[in-house]
């Protein structure tokens, strides 16, 4: 079993990598989920079922955003916890954060399940995929309960510093996704229903083998059954960390949900023409996404050591590292998307527009490679409602508004509808900026400059 790493010693590039590297690989193995059932439907099913799992898969992708950012008050109070050497509050968190995800799936269980059909109207899924749309949202979220314990579970793993877990968890899960797909597709004809099982089903293995490999190991916190409950301080904290992320993430994919329902208006073609160039996007962010879930943790556990002239290094190495591999995913993106998309379907009308829309998506791997650094960075310093703020910021005032006024021009590509995106992160950075000189001008005041050798010796 993986030992948790020691965020707070040792070298910053080194360990930094370390804990990064699971974490890319386990994200590499989640996006095939979704990508899997893609590039098994596209090319063993009709286009309509691929419009709709693309449909479909867009709104469980911002689902999973939600549940992401809501645990994401699980990994820093954990990873504070661990860096104060706290580990009875480490434990207490981890409870806390149980009883609150017990209870976010069962919101979404209803809402998903319940409403599955007025959602794929108000997406609106092109009539020949509606049936498909809709069937893939309501058997995936019959399987909300999977998807919100996997991110807890992660969360906690990675608020401990052991970020190797949950990419043996989700590697097994992925294989069984890929199996599944093709009995049920390939085999039984299913099309996107097919596609929902496996998710769902690879989700559930995910979860069960996670809960295996804790009972088996020894973990550096305090856990007791009666820590799950409603504690005010510990799920509160967890809730003012988690919902302005939280927040952040449903309103970015709200964004992002618009473009897929402006593009459905311009046909079957287009619907899935976009969906492909998300799914390729999906991997095209992996790294950017990777560093900064790693650079959250990071952090968090620096400044619990109260040592935030390591955490900002941190971030330096985290954003130099995302740019090197950023630039690579541009050259492929801006002048091979054809090849990518190729991958997942063989429609060549599907694959020319993908094409144009991915070559959008290749400028802003450029820019998200600091952007994601920089989420993770102020989030692991407790300004959750900050991160909140800029994102929103990009998605109602930038990227939404762009993409329907791109829209609505002459000739419209789906790269221009694309451009969107890029133009929201760099307004996204230039707050960050404005932010991160001020925080700089703030420790310098208060005397946090220096780094600190060692963290506090560990205490109840």
């Amino acid at each position: 079993m993986a030992k948790p790493l020691d965020l707070t010693r040792g070298s910053i590039l080194s360990t930094l990598v370390r804990f990064a590297l699971p974490v890319l690989l386990a994200l590499i193995l989640q996006a095939l989920y979704g990508a899997v059932d893609l590039l098994v439907v596209g090319r063993f099913a009709l286009t309509e079922d691929a419009s709709g799992v693309a449909t479909g898969s867009m709104l469980m992708s911002t689902a999973t955003m939600v549940v992401t950012g809501l645990a994401m008050g699980i990994t820093i109070l954990v990873g504070e916890s661990i860096g104060e050497g706290r580990p009875q509050r480490a434990g207490q968190a981890i409870g806390g954060g149980i009883f609150l995800s017990a209870v976010l799936a069962a919101l979404l269980t209803v809402l998903l399940v319940v409403f599955a059909g007025p959602l794929a109207t108000l997406m609106k899924a092109p009539a020949e995929a509606f049936r498909q749309a809709s069937t893939y949202i309501r058997i995936c979220g019959g399987g909300a309960v999977f998807i919100v314990a996997y991110n807890t579970l992660g969360s906690t793993f990675r608020g401990i510093g052991d970020s190797r877990t949950p990419l043996l968890t989700v590697a097994i899960a992925c294989c069984i996704n890929i199996a599944g797909d093709l009995l049920f597709v390939a085999g039984f004809g299913l099309g996107a229903a097919g596609a929902a099982l496996a998710t769902v089903l690879a989700q559930a293995v995910s979860v069960v083998i996670s809960l295996l490999l804790i009972r088996r190991r020894s973990l550096p916190f305090t856990f007791s059954w009666r820590f799950i409950r409603w504690d005010p301080a510990i799920v509160g904290k967890e809730l003012k960390l988690g919902w302005p992320i939280a927040l952040q993430e449903l309103l970015v994919g709200f964004s992002f949900l618009l473009i897929q329902t402006i593009v459905n208006g311009f046909g079957v073609v287009s619907s899935a023409a976009i969906g492909v160039g998300e799914k390729v996007c999906a991997f095209l962010m992996l790294v950017p996404s990777a560093f900064g879930q790693s650079m959250s943790a990071f952090v968090a556990q620096n400044m619990g050591a109260g040592n935030p002239a390591r955490a900002r290094r941190a971030l330096g190495c985290g954003v130099a590292l995302s740019l090197c591999i950023g630039a690579g995913m541009f050259w492929l993106s801006f002048f091979h998307g054809d090849l990518l998309a190729g991958i997942f379907i063989r429609d060549a009308a599907v694959i020319a527009q993908a094409q144009s829309y991915l070559k959008a998506y290749g400028i802003d791997c450029l820019l998200t490679a600091v952007l994601f650094c920089m989420i993770g960075y102020f989030n692991g310093r407790e300004h959750t409602f900050f991160v909140m703020v800029q994102g929103l910021v990009g998605a109602l005032l930038v990227r939404t508004p762009v993409a329907w006024l791109m829209s609505r021009t002459e000739g419209v590509t789906l790269f221009r509808i694309g451009l969107a995106t890029p133009m929201s992160s760099l307004v996204q950075i230039l707050m960050f900026l404005v932010m991160f000189l001020r925080l700089e001008r703030e420790d310098r005041k208060a005397g946090l400059t220096a780094p600190r050798t060692a963290p506090p010796s560990p205490r109840s």
